[in-house]
């Protein structure tokens, strides 16, 4: 389809409008495909707000911005005008720095040592006390140590000092913590929990998705507690079935609280995750997914029909 000229002011206006445009397939809180859903995520650890279209709801966009960029694939990013690249080059640019500089945005590297490192503040429960120190006799007697990565994935095992280290004393035990780390390990609380093990606590971590069960969706609508049932699926699929409560998903969203109670909801789980994720890269901090969709719901409430 060659692009006409009424498709190339279409996008000309856009691009002049917006500093940054993402065309992809689906909306920024309902990508509708992994590739879009990869850069919608990417695009906002720099920027909180910019211009996405979705080339699914216009036929001549999908394939007129193909023909604007001699680019074959969606989705495409552009920047001040100029096209930047699709989901495998905004990635790289991501991971080697350059996007950020393209956006203006400088991020701070969280592995960076500075010289006001200071040694965190961690408590442990008398608990994890107890079962620290019998699993340090059974290794040598070395120390703890806490490993907070850069995406605060956590780690607990006995090593040995090293001059890269803080030594943090608390409850009797020694824990070594690298001064890389720092900043992510402080205020974390170390608890023990008998058959299950340690359980880390980190106020630094950014928030997850949290699962939620039919059962405990079914109950907590039952109870008449507050938060959002939000359903991303399409208007079709709605019609055929739909929870007693939910509202569609859309951009009205962008202005709630960033702490109000979301639950999404989709078929059977998959696409509500993705845009779970979405919300949560857009600030908010109590975001729910419903763990297999519409179809397990059904299963505990007999008055939605299952398609």
């Amino acid at each position: 389809m060659a692009l006409n000229e009424t498709t190339r002011a279409q996008i000309d206006e856009l691009l002049n409008k917006n500093h940054v445009v993402l065309f992809m397939k689906g909306t920024r809180h309902f990508p509708q495909c992994g590739f879009s859903a990869s850069v919608v995520g990417v695009v906002a650890q720099y920027v909180p707000k910019f211009e996405t279209v979705n080339v699914l709801a216009a036929p001549e966009l999908r394939e007129g911005i193909k023909e604007y960029s001699k680019w074959p694939t969606i989705p495409q990013l552009y920047v001040g005008g100029k096209f930047v690249g699709g989901s495998d080059i905004v990635k790289e640019m991501h991971e080697s720095g350059e996007l950020a500089a393209l956006l203006g945005v400088s991020k701070k590297d969280p592995t960076q040592v500075t010289e006001d490192a200071k040694a965190p503040t961690l408590t442990i429960t008398p608990g994890a006390v107890a079962a620290i120190k019998e699993a340090s006799k059974e290794a040598g007697g070395d120390p703890l140590r806490i490993e907070i990565g850069p995406r605060f994935e956590v780690d607990l095992y006995f090593d040995s000092k090293t001059d890269a280290d803080f030594v943090v004393e608390t409850s009797g035990v020694t824990v070594l913590v690298a001064k890389s780390g720092a900043a992510r390990a402080n205020g974390v609380s170390i608890d023990y929990v008998q058959d299950a093990g340690f359980r880390v606590d980190n106020p630094n971590a950014p928030p997850k998705v949290k699962s939620m069960t039919a059962v405990e969706l079914k109950r907590a609508l039952d109870a008449g507690e507050k938060f959002l049932l939000l359903d991303v699926r399409t208007d079709a699929e709605i019609k055929t079935a739909k929870i007693k409560g939910s509202r569609p998903l859309d951009r009205d969203v962008e202005s709630l609280a960033k702490e109000t109670k979301l639950v999404l909801h989709c078929h059977h789980g998959m696409r509500s995750r993705t845009a779970a994720e979405q919300l949560l890269a857009l600030g908010f901090k109590n975001v729910f997914n419903l763990e297999g969709g519409i179809e397990a719901y059904s299963a505990v409430d007999p008055t939605v029909p299952r398609y």
